[in-house]
């Protein structure tokens, strides 16, 4: 690990076990838990598993942003029961409408120099604020709660050095997707990324909160800020400035690698269908007509994002051809824009405001039309996430989604014939804390007829009778495993969930992937999934893997795995393998057997992996594996998972 680092000196500070010269794999305590109802209410079930008491870090906070329309009680039941889990076990719960748990835990609990998990992927948002803050899978963040250390791989430090200040209407969003553009979405896993140089300066902790929420696609563990007088300026602003504590990289830090980005030289950029890497400049892109734009989310739903809208469209309307939506982020943020007048001059520009929390986002509501463009201010724009098959979401600035909403065309913002929106900071942010819920113990949990139990599954079988029941190419997300959208309300339920596993790829009058896993299993075979580069980008969720593995899936095989994805594998029991050589990928066809014989006795720390491949017409051959397990790892993987240990 590089020397003399901000995340040299967080991880030193909370090291329990490994040594950073010399071992692949750390063990760190954890100060700090966060979950959404997503995929927190399988969390807790899992903490129930484990016959927790009550929970041992620093603070937990149980938030409900995700699911929140309601249709059906499905989502109402997973609330109850989070909200009556959390006072059992010590977990501040956070209900819905009071925001969404980046921007809120942000706001009112990060503190400098802490460690945080939250079974979400945009965690690292708390990077912001100078902490290591990182996305896992919900089993790994009950186990913290537990009190247990969690383990990241000893990482490689990307130092991002930043000099000169950002332009008007060049925003902190086009910072991360300048980022994406040089680093991609893959081939960063173990790394951390951290921002240092002169132009930190001229970043708020919302503005650098916007970097390191992002940074969860360039596949890395985390991202961090030093913490400095912006942050303590911030803190101060919250009510918060005892939380305050300097820490920053030594002058003479070395870093694995230094990519230099100068922020005067930065112009509005959008990452375009559909992978958040694929960015191009905004100017390039002026003229493609735009049928919707939405500003909100984690990513850019704070108050600055939403002043600087309001303050540009006071007296004006947005196209006639544009639907035009507002998500703010926290309930802090809305109550402050109601309260200065904001909030009536964006609705009288013509916006629609939508609940605080992650909504369009995550696929729940605001699809756009058959055809038609639409710019988010969000994170992810992977095909299909809106909810529209065959969608073409772009990424934006919130000066860029202002002017396509002006203009309802792509159309550079420093083109506008509008003074730049000068926000100045509150000098006192709301901060109103009488809507989280401190836990009190004694009431009971509630538990509906639709919340189950975590599926256990069997431990490793010595000899792995495979079929590929799919393959899959590069790049392939949490999303196109687990969809969300409309299914979001059966993840307490992993019989119905697991039926649309990889439902994308189902073609018209075929058996789904379901069927085709339950097929292979039922004739007491295994499932194997065979994927390409980056398999398991994207989000967090661990029911992913849960899903797959109550189908009978016993091996995922790719050329590289990502990281949150690998551990959830690892956590309930799938065995995760690396093709040796990336030809072999080649050579197999769905339906093909794949055997792996004394498959326990094979996976040794550092070793290889030896299977045989069978073709429909009898041909055999030899196919290599390596993996990335480690000796606890190994120890899981035999167990049938974490549940089982």
């Amino acid at each position: 690990m590089a020397k003399g680092t901000l995340v040299q000196k967080i991880i030193a500070a909370h090291l329990v076990s490994g040594d950073p010269a010399k071992d692949a794999q750390l063990r760190i305590r954890i100060d700090q838990t966060l979950t959404q109802d997503a995929t927190g209410t399988m969390a807790y079930l899992e903490l129930e598993a484990m016959k927790t008491p009550h929970v041992a870090t620093e603070l937990s906070v149980s938030y409900v942003d995700h699911n929140m329309m309601q249709n059906g009680p499905e989502n109402r039941n997973d609330h109850l029961y989070l909200q009556t889990v959390a006072a059992e076990k010590g977990v501040i719960f956070s209900p819905p409408g009071n925001g969404i748990c980046h921007q809120l835990h942000l706001e009112r609990f990060g503190r400098p120099g802490k460690t945080l998990i939250g079974s979400d992927s945009h965690t690292p948002t708390g990077g912001g604020i100078g902490m290591l803050a990182i996305g896992a899978g919900g089993l790994d963040v009950a186990l913290a709660m537990a009190g247990q250390p969690f383990t990241i791989p000893t990482p490689k430090v990307v130092g991002v050095k930043l000099t000169g200040r950002l332009r008007p209407w060049v925003a902190a969003k086009d910072v991360i997707l300048k980022l994406l553009s040089i680093l991609t979405t893959k081939g960063n896993v173990g790394s951390i990324v951290e921002y240092f140089g002169p132009g930190v300066a001229d970043l708020s902790v919302p503005q650098r909160a916007t970097i390191t929420n992002m940074g969860a696609e360039l596949g890395v563990t985390t991202s961090v800020f030093p913490s400095d007088g912006r942050t303590r300026e911030f803190l101060r602003r919250q009510g918060r400035e005892q939380d305050f504590a300097p820490f920053g990289a030594d002058a003479d830090a070395e870093y694995d690698r230094v990519v230099e980005i100068d922020l005067d030289a930065l112009e509005p950029l959008a990452a375009c269908p559909s992978s958040p890497d694929n960015i191009k400049p905004v100017r390039e892109l002026a003229g493609i007509k735009v049928g919707q734009v939405l500003v909100g989310s984690c990513t850019n739903g704070g108050y600055r994002d939403l002043a600087m809208l309001a303050m540009a469209l006071k007296g004006r309307r947005i196209h006639p051809d544009v639907t035009f939506g507002i998500a703010p982020g926290s309930r802090p943020v809305l109550e402050m824009l109601c309260a200065n007048g904001m909030l009536g001059d964006l609705v009288a520009a013509g916006a629609r405001i939508l609940e605080v929390g992650c909504g369009p986002c995550i696929g729940q509501g605001q699809s756009p039309a058959d055809g038609t463009v639409t710019v988010r201010t969000f994170n992810r724009n992977f095909a299909g996430r809106s909810g529209t098959k065959g969608d073409q979401s772009y990424l934006v600035s919130p000066e860029t989604a202002l002017a396509a909403a002006l203009t309802g065309e792509f159309t550079d913002p420093r083109t506008l014939d509008i003074p730049f929106p000068a926000v100045a900071e509150p000098e006192r942010y709301t901060s109103d804390d009488a809507h989280f819920q401190q836990p009190v113990p004694g009431r009971g949990i509630i538990r509906k007829p639709t919340i189950g139990e975590p599926p256990m599954n069997t431990a490793l079988p010595e000899n792995i009778d495979g079929v590929v029941v799919i393959k899959v190419g590069d790049k392939i997300t949490t999303d196109h495993i687990m969809p969300a959208g409309v299914h979001l309300k059966l993840r307490s339920n992993i019989p119905a969930y697991s039926k649309v596993v990889f439902e994308c790829f189902t073609e018209p009058g075929k058996p789904s992937f379901a069927e085709r896993a339950a097929r292979v299993r039922d004739a007491g075979k295994h499932g194997v999934i065979v994927g390409r580069d980056s398999y398991g980008q994207g989000s967090s969720r661990e029911h992913a893997a849960i899903c797959p593995m109550y189908l009978g899936i016993k091996v995922v095989a790719a050329l590289a795995i990502e990281r949150i994805h690998r551990a959830n594998l690892v956590n309930f029991g799938i065995v995760p393998l690396i093709f040796r050589d990336p030809a072999d990928y080649d050579s197999i066809a769905e339906g093909d057997s794949l055997a792996f014989a004394g498959l326990p006795g094979q996976l040794v720390e550092g070793g290889e992996v030896r299977g045989t491949l069978q073709k429909a017409d009898g041909t055999q051959r030899e196919i290599v594996f390596t993996h990335p397990l480690s000796a606890a790892d190994i120890v899981l993987v035999k167990a049938g998972g974490r549940l089982n240990c």
